[in-house]
């Protein structure tokens, strides 16, 4: 009995001590949970260290001039460490005051006393990663550093500053959707997408620590591993041509009230597109860089691919230039369908020379249709031989392959070939048009084109880009000579005699097309039409080829040569102004012989006399003259009034600069030159109307 109750009594003093094990346990627990938990986790959190990616400096684009069109400017994130062991108490507490009071005066978003109190209750908190301002410029940078307690030295007055890259484009809206943009979470677009790997260099790696409240603080001041910067990437976009280029643009929409418009300017040799402008209306009178229309809205072209058409024909003989078609009134019946030409009444008998010329889509569709009547593949597989419908390699992706339609296509018709050689039922983008236009200029060679040619690094090149031949003859010299014959008679006297100048020829093709409501086709609602012009200059010696499209014009009419053309003459007007080795008719400098009577340059007629009155020569000059011309005819000085009047630009050919610059600051132009001696060269020629802010270059020698 003694030792049943001996064991009873050694198994309930187990059980009790077991009871009080667990008690003192569940005690313990429900301290480190509740009482000494955060204090724990502190030291949890102090003991994760990660690696985050550190991101590389971002390459800069810039134009051919070297102008920037992207760069990154440095953003700062200023935070502050409050329990940096330098930062004693006595340090904070005697400048935390004067620290917040400098604070709220250079930021002006909170008061003094607020600032002095977030930074107190900051150090109450053992903040370690506390946030001052998220966005610092860097003046702001330069002026925190100096501030009470920051003052002290790097780390030691606790400031963090944490730089972050904004991306800006200096000129704004100038080309800014081709060189387009970079963001997280979306898609890249334009030249910042189709290079970012290249423009994104290597990211680095930083060891940073992870403290309360699941912020991660970097734990040395150097990177681990330092990123490498991207490379830079120069454009072939001229910051001059392509301010023109969308001014001019922009003028043509606002005045027509169009939907949107494009324009792309190619350097003929070189396939270098100088300009490329994409604007889109946003509200009644303002348009905006939305979409690069230029590159990715493939639709009916209209009648500037009656180039094509006619490229077609008479590679294949269909006809002559000579050959001539009746108009039959301007109307074309073909089974159930009615095709007419834009002029009331048609042309009467015309010859396919004189129908290129006035854009006649009944006689060119007549010609077509019963010429490719019995081998339509004929007409269709030549277009493709042109290169037309093959990738073009841009270095922007986006482009759309354009669809030519074939006696092969489920929706080929009866009227397919009529409509094609009028430039419907196929689908194109204005580049790709504009690439046909430069293969004709540019002898048969049809180019790829190139908006980037060089990438980079430290100002050495590391690579260049030129462009790629899509076909090396794209047509005979004959047919050649005979497209460029029409084209120039189309601006001579054919559907753009408005674009004609007497300074440079201008050679292209109008286009005015009904733009197809999807489903509905061309019988829906209100028509839409498409207005655009595409050709080169000068016309003798191809330099640039250039297409612009307006889409949607309300006000003032929608044909091609009154809504695209002044577009494509504005430019073109400044590229050749700029462009001196594309003038002819500079006067010729002779040097002067041994004892010939010395020429003075042409200037003032006071001057004048005065010079030669101190070489001793007798000028003899008219008095009615103020500006004179002076040149010598058989050992024999000659003077003649140099003739000014008002709103003209004055001939300033062998006067000096002085003079020179007088006489055309006062008539309204902005002078520039090159050189020094007398006048040589000027790029506005003399005689015709100022503009109202244009420019004048002069060459001196």
């Amino acid at each position: 009995m003694g030792i049943r109750k001996d064991i009873i009594l050694r198994v309930y003093f187990t059980f009790l001590l077991l009871a009080l094990v667990a008690i003192a346990i569940f005690s313990r627990a429900i301290q480190i949970q509740f009482v000494e938990g955060e204090q724990w986790k502190r030291m949890s959190d102090s003991l994760t260290t990660d690696y985050i990616d550190v991101e590389a400096g971002r390459g800069n684009i810039y134009s051919s001039d070297g102008s920037l069109l992207a760069t990154s400017l440095p953003e700062y994130e200023l935070r502050m460490d409050l329990m940096t062991e330098t930062l004693t108490k006595e340090i904070f507490n005697e400048n935390v005051d004067s620290l917040a009071i400098c604070l709220a005066n250079l930021f002006k978003d909170k008061t003094a006393n607020e600032y002095e109190h977030r930074l107190m209750q900051a150090r109450k908190n053992k903040e370690r990663y506390f946030l001052i301002k998220r966005v610092v410029n860097y003046p702001q940078l330069k002026a925190v550093k100096q501030f009470p307690i920051f003052k002290m030295g790097k780390n030691k007055g606790g400031l963090l500053v944490i730089q972050k890259d904004k991306r800006i484009q200096p000129f704004k809206q100038l080309a800014s959707r081709t060189i387009g943009y970079k963001v997280n979470g979306v898609q890249p677009v334009g030249l910042e997408g189709a290079f970012d790997t290249d423009l994104g260099g290597t990211t680095g790696k930083r060891l940073v620590q992870r403290i309360s409240g699941g912020i991660w603080m970097p734990i040395n001041e150097e990177d681990e591993i330092a990123p490498k910067d991207g490379y830079d990437i120069y454009t072939t976009i001229d910051v001059n041509i392509q301010d023109v280029a969308q001014n001019a643009l922009n003028e043509q929409l606002v005045k027509h009230n169009a939907d949107h418009g494009c324009v792309i300017l190619m350097e003929v040799a070189t396939g270098e597109i100088k300009a490329i402008a994409n604007l889109t209306r946003i509200e009644e009178g303002v348009y905006q860089e939305k979409y690069n229309y230029a590159i990715g809205e493939a639709m009916e072209p209209g009648s500037t691919f009656k180039l094509a058409t006619y490229m077609a024909a008479l590679e294949d003989g269909i006809f002559k230039p000579s050959d001539t078609v009746d108009t039959d009134g301007g109307k074309f019946r073909l089974y159930s369908s009615t095709l007419s030409d834009s002029h009331e009444g048609g042309y009467g008998r015309i010859p396919m020379l004189k129908a290129f010329e006035l854009s006649s889509n009944v006689a060119i569709a007549k010609k077509i249709h019963f010429g490719y009547k019995a081998n339509p593949e004929k007409f269709t597989d030549h277009l493709k031989a042109f290169g037309i419908g093959e990738p073009i390699g841009l270095q922007i992706p986006g482009t759309p392959k354009p669809r030519v339609k074939d006696p092969s296509s489920s929706d080929w018709s009866g009227l397919s070939l009529s409509r094609l050689a009028i430039g419907y039922e196929i689908s194109m983008t204005p580049l790709q048009t504009l690439l046909l236009y430069n293969a004709v200029a540019n002898k048969g060679k049809f180019i790829s084109p190139i908006i980037v040619k060089e990438k980079r690094s430290l100002g050495e090149v590391v690579e260049t880009y030129t462009a790629k031949v899509i076909r090396k003859k794209i047509c005979s010299d004959e047919t050649l000579a005979m497209l460029r014959m029409m084209m120039e008679g189309v601006v001579k006297q054919g559907t753009a005699k408005n674009l004609s100048t007497t300074v440079y020829p201008i050679a292209g093709k109008t286009g005015t097309a009904q733009v197809a409501q999807g489903k509905a086709g061309y019988k829906s609602g209100k028509k839409t039409y498409q207005a655009s012009f595409c050709g080169y200059f000068p016309a003798d010696n191809p330099k640039y080829s250039m297409i612009v499209v307006v889409i949607d014009p309300s006000h003032a009419g929608y044909y091609g040569n009154v809504v695209a053309g002044p577009v494509f003459k504005n430019i073109a007007d400044k590229v050749y102004s700029t462009r001196l080795d594309m003038h002819k008719d500079i006067a010729v400098i002779y040097a002067q012989q041994p004892n010939d009577v010395p020429v003075s340059k042409s200037g003032a007629k006071n001057k004048t006399i005065d010079a030669y009155d101190r070489l001793g020569v007798k000028a003899i000059i008219p008095n009615d003259a103020e500006w004179v011309e002076v040149s010598k005819e058989k050992q024999k000085l000659a003077f003649q009034t140099k003739e000014t009047a008002e709103g003209i630009v004055p001939n300033v050919m062998g006067m000096g600069l002085v003079d020179a610059v007088y006489l055309l600051e006062n008539a309204g132009l902005k002078t520039r030159a090159n050189g020094s001696g007398k006048v040589i060269q000027q790029s506005l020629a003399s005689g015709q109307a100022i503009r109202k802010g244009s420019s004048i270059l002069l060459e001196l020698k």
